[in-house]
């Protein structure tokens, strides 16, 4: 065993990897040597890969300031990882991670998206340039704006995501800018002051400010708003845990979180493929399809666990209850919940839309090449909107159609 995994790495060597001290590098019997490229790829002291559908780029650099651990990432062009854990998350070019990082399951790094130290991330789909300081939690996000490194969205050191309520549940997405309009990158960043939290499910709009130190706990859907607040008042009072609280709401930007992740799932089936290049292979592009799928999976076990206990608690309730839920009716049909989302997932959305703004992709592709954010950048105001008018339609029909399952509050 110990051969073999030092015949790898004497192959990943040979190949022009740079391996700072190989006997302290260890690298699984699954991961595949042609899967690493040996063009300016350099993998410091100490550092794990694991995973049969671990993919490095060149110009990748792995464990500069500590230890990296990586599990079946796909890591893109030029992207550091300079200390911590990652599994099952693509970086695209460019992305960076800093020391402390522990980055799971289900998330993505556009290009030149990046985060600090110490910096906790599960289920999180992150844009292009969009930035997140040092000691921050947030995950069960997406998050979107900004045109450009110099003009960026950006979570403020010492954030935090609550993602967890204290009716055990966590179907508490939070939506910060959107899918439609977030992917043509030329929307105002938003900005979440350090030391402050977002309380979720919540919505955020683009250009949204929150002060530092600031708790958000409610959505805001206009543009342009700084958000600021002090602490709660102090008390001390009885509370009994209740699923009831903010049904309504919560249902809704659930299911509004998962009808943009289903129109991000259209761009990356029909966009994203036209930039397939050197910088930027299938292996990166599956990559993107399967943690999204990820995502996907994530939220709808877990708004359909919420509705399960939602159906459970509602025939135990009483009357007091039932008036404070502030429910119309209570109809529940999981086995309905579930084959609409089961037929959505199928849904194309709408055809000649999608084959007009590809038509406008590739009319550019044509005449500047595959660079990705330029490309979409070139767009003019015109395509973009119908772009974004494209994949909105998406959202709402999915929305529509989700709610049209789901109980009738008030």
């Amino acid at each position: 065993m110990l051969a073999q995994k030092q015949t790898k790495i004497n192959l990943l060597l040979n190949k022009g990897v740079k391996i700072s001290n190989p006997q302290s590098v260890d690298i699984s019997d699954d991961v595949k040597s042609e899967n690493i490229s040996g063009y300016n790829v350099s993998i410091y002291s100490g550092c794990k890969i694991f995973g049969n559908t671990t993919v490095i780029m060149p110009g990748a650099k792995i464990g500069y300031e500590g230890p990296v651990t990586i599990e079946n990432c796909q890591i893109g062009p030029d992207v550091e990882l300079k200390a911590g854990f990652f599994k099952d998350t693509v970086f695209l070019k460019g992305a960076k991670a800093g020391s402390g990082s522990h980055v799971r399951e289900g998330s993505i790094f556009e290009e030149e998206a990046g985060i600090a130290q110490s910096v906790g991330l599960k289920q999180t789909i992150l844009f292009p340039f969009v930035t997140l300081g040092s000691l921050i939690n947030f995950c069960d996000c997406l998050m979107a704006g900004g045109t450009s490194r110099k003009n960026h969205s950006e979570v403020g050191s010492s954030y935090i995501h609550f993602n967890f309520t204290p009716d055990q549940d966590k179907a508490t997405p939070s939506l910060i800018g959107d899918v439609p309009n977030g992917v043509m990158l030329n929307q105002k960043p938003i900005f979440l002051g350090g030391q402050g939290g977002l309380v979720g499910p919540c919505r955020l709009n683009f250009g949204t400010v929150t002060a530092a130190g600031t708790i958000c706990r409610k959505d805001v859907l206009e543009a342009d708003r700084l958000i600021f607040g002090g602490n709660l008042k102090s008390g001390n009072v009885s509370v009994t845990a209740s699923i009831f609280k903010g049904i309504k709401r919560k249902l809704q930007n659930n299911i509004i979180y998962i009808a943009n992740l289903f129109a991000l799932k259209q761009w990356y089936d029909h966009v994203r493929p036209l930039f397939i290049s050197d910088e930027f292979p299938e292996a990166l592009s599956d990559g993107l399809k399967d943690k999204l799928e990820m995502a996907i999976v994530e939220r709808i076990k877990r708004l359909g666990a919420f509705v399960a206990a939602l159906e459970d608690n509602l025939q135990n309730a009483n009357s007091s209850e039932k008036r404070h839920a502030g429910y119309k009716e209570v109809v529940i049909n999981r086995d309905l919940f579930s084959s609409t989302l089961d037929d959505l997932q199928k849904d194309t959305g709408d055809i000649s839309m999608r084959d007009y703004f590809l038509e406008r992709i590739l009319k550019i592709i044509t005449a500047h090449g595959k660079d990705y954010i330029r490309v979409i950048q070139s767009l003019d105001e015109v395509d973009s909107k119908k772009g974004s008018l494209w994949l909105q339609r998406h959202v709402d029909s999915v929305s529509d159609r989700l709610l049209s399952v789901l109980p009738s509050f008030k």
